[in-house]
């Protein structure tokens, strides 16, 4: 990443890494308003239940909250509405495609700022049972443990 390119982090889907495996990531564009993209850069956006829908070859972001902006009075949308992602035309296809064919999901992983404009990561993501939580729960637990034994053993040298 160059110097030019530069992103501040608006809202991370945390629960998206839990329940999903994320095959493949895409950069997105996303259409809003003027006050939805003022209530976005004041942190006030939320993907923890969010999507991603596929309707007649457009892509579409939902259950995506954008609070109201304070003084944006009738300007203001509906905090929940649909929301139409900016996509090249055969991204579109080619997720649709793998969405119906092998059972994937899409899900909005980050929506970030970049050079000024909003974006949003989805990704192609694929169910965990309830076995792969585990493991990957004992797998966290075994690596901060390790981390807790290490930083022990340099503290008492």
């Amino acid at each position: 990443m160059s110097a030019k390119e530069a992103i501040k982090l608006v809202a991370n889907n945390k629960k998206a890494y839990h329940d999903y495996f994320i095959e493949e990531k895409y950069e997105a564009g996303i259409e809003l308003f003027g006050t939805e993209v003022k209530s976005i850069r004041q942190g006030k956006c939320s993907i923890k239940e969010a999507f991603v829908s596929i309707d007649h070859g457009e892509a579409f972001v939902e259950g995506m909250n954008i609070s109201p902006y304070e003084k944006g009075n009738i300007f203001n949308r509906e905090p929940l509405r649909k929301r139409k992602l900016l996509l090249h035309k055969r991204e579109i296809m080619k997720l649709a495609g793998q969405v119906q064919a092998k059972g994937y999901t899409l899900m909005p992983l980050q929506v970030y700022f970049k050079n000024g404009r909003v974006k949003v990561e989805i990704g192609l993501a694929r169910g965990k049972k309830l076995y792969d939580k585990r493991d990957d729960l004992k797998k966290k637990a075994v690596k901060r443990e390790m981390e807790r034994d290490f930083r022990n053993s340099q503290v008492k040298v």
